[in-house]
């Protein structure tokens, strides 16, 4: 696989675009440069399509903050990554945070509503990516290259570019299908400045996002054909997966055969494998893994920001761990824990994804104090050392990367929609079940056989497999257990021993500041009225 990385060359260089108090779908991005100079350099346009992947790992045009993207919010707070793993993570049997902020507690413990300051983030930078990704596509159509005098040559690169951006704006735009359901969708044709867009249906935001995916993928690099960190047809496979994987919580129709025939387009294409060191995945090194199919880069001396990895590792270490050991010295935050629910999925030793991450010393297991950083175990999934043991680029901003989908969930993915009724084999279920369990366990001694290979078994799996990497709440609602009592975790429902919740939890709120700003959307259910 080519492991060149284009975000870390160019971010330095990306088009300087931020945005306004809020992401008014109404109007361009603000920039400080326009159409009429910047495309005099052809360079420009892969300039721009490096902001449109920066808006992923970075916060503004000046690290670790100031000259902030989104307006109105702390920038560490308003990084995509971080506001995404909260949303997906925070209100699960995965993981709680300890700072004593109410936005956070309210996730930690259900409590959340329309004004939640992290739910507003999230809503504003999905659509600042949609609003770049819509402008990069109005002026790189055929008639703006033509009115330039564009060559053959950077016409051919200029159209891949244009591919990646529509896979970029898909993928938000799937985040903003997960989280809050029935959103505006806004593409380049949307007339900016005219009447506020339209809030549409998850069907018909769906039926989108897979007809893009669709219509991009042949104009995209072969699986691990691309340079690193961007779109290729294994990232369009994964994503088409995940969709699909989703199917029937989106629109209410499973498409579990669609999902396996994008698992196995990814595992077929013999470009990724698993690694034998499960840790790589998460090391300053693991640009290097041939297990990682989409990566937002981070890089402590060119991406920095305090999110992405900055935040789950930082926010992991404290009390009486050494930051130094985890490559960051200067750093240390005191925040993240898992939930004793988690830590009970695995078993008292031998499973090195537990073994080689969990710090109890001075930790209680039960999460008594949700502020306090020694009531439950530390769990540093995420790491600033490279596998041979040497210190990240920087003290307190990690090299590792966010690996956003890798072939592991590409397997248990093809595992659940083969229980499921997607086709696929028994024999090569339980046979990628195995590959994952011995790697975990270092010889046999894990594995199962066809008896264990049922639902409720894929479930707890995906939280040993792929815990703290942003799956879980999307995984809990998909198997009908995030709302209501069939499964609680300490804190579910604001109580210490857990307590059924109403399933309108399973949509998160559209921010309040957006329904005054938009008097044509509707609130989700269970929220109030507009």
């Amino acid at each position: 696989m080519r492991r060149t990385n284009f975000l870390r060359t160019l971010v330095a260089g990306a088009v300087m675009l931020a945005g306004a108090g809020c992401t008014d779908l109404l109007l361009e991005p603000k920039s400080t440069v326009t159409g009429a100079n910047i495309f005099n350099d052809t360079a420009s346009y892969r300039s721009f399509l490096a902001k449109l992947y920066a808006g992923l790992a970075v916060t503004g045009q000046q690290g670790p903050a100031g000259q902030e993207d989104i307006l109105g919010i702390d920038e560490g707070f308003s990084h995509y990554l971080r506001l995404l793993w909260q949303m997906q993570e925070l209100p699960t049997d995965e993981a709680v945070l300890a700072w004593n902020d109410d936005a956070i507690q309210q996730l930690n413990t259900h409590t959340w509503n329309a004004d939640n300051q992290f739910l507003t983030g999230m809503y504003y930078r999905i659509f600042f990516q949609v609003s770049m990704a819509n402008e990069f596509l109005r002026e790189t159509t055929d008639e703006r290259l033509s009115e330039r005098g564009v060559d053959d040559a950077t016409r051919q690169e200029v159209q891949q570019f244009r591919a990646e951006a529509r896979f970029l704006r898909a993928l938000s735009y799937w985040h903003g299908i997960d989280i809050f359901g029935n959103i505006p969708l806004v593409d380049e044709n949307f007339a900016v400045g005219a009447t506020p867009p339209e809030q549409v249906s998850r069907q018909q935001l769906y039926d989108f996002v897979v007809s893009e995916l669709q219509a991009i993928n042949s104009e995209l690099p072969s699986p691990g054909a691309g340079e690193y960190g961007r779109a290729d047809q294994g990232a369009v496979a994964m994503l088409l997966a995940k969709l699909y994987m989703n199917a029937e919580v989106y629109t209410g129709s499973a498409n579990y055969s669609g999902a396996m025939a994008e698992a196995q387009r990814v595992i077929s294409s013999g470009m990724y494998r698993i690694e034998d060191n499960h840790r790589l995945n998460f090391l300053a090194d693991n640009h290097t893994s041939d297990e990682i199919i989409f990566a937002v880069p981070q890089d402590g001396r060119r991406t920095r920001s305090f999110g992405g990895t900055t935040f789950l590792l930082n926010a992991s270490v404290g009390g009486n761990m050494n930051n130094s050991s985890y490559g960051v010295p200067s750093g240390g935050w005191w925040g993240l824990r898992g939930q004793p629910e988690l830590i009970g999925l695995f078993p008292a030793s031998g499973d090195r994804r537990f073994d080689d991450v969990v710090f109890s010393d001075g930790h209680t297991l039960s999460i008594g104090e949700l502020t306090n950083f020694f009531s439950g175990y530390a769990m540093p999934k995420f790491e600033n050392n490279t596998s041979g043991g040497a210190a990240g680029s920087d003290p307190l901003h990690p090299d590792t990367d966010y690996p956003m989908f890798r072939l592991a969930d590409a397997y248990l993915m093809y595992i659940e929609a083969h229980l499921r009724g997607g086709g696929g084999s028994e024999t090569e279920a339980l046979a990628y079940a195995n590959e994952l369990r011995e790697r975990a366990y270092g010889d046999d001694s894990g594995n199962i056989t066809s008896g264990d290979l049922t639902l409720d078994w894929v479930l707890d799996e995906r939280a040993r497999e792929l815990y703290w990497e942003g799956h879980r709440r999307t995984d809990l609602i998909r198997f009908d257990v995030f709302t209501g009592s069939d499964r609680v975790w300490e804190w579910k429902g604001n109580a210490q021993a857990g307590t059924g919740i109403p399933s309108h939890f399973d949509l998160y709120p559209l921010p309040a500041s957006e329904l005054t700003a938009n008097s044509t959307l509707s609130q989700n259910p269970g929220y109030g009225v507009n």
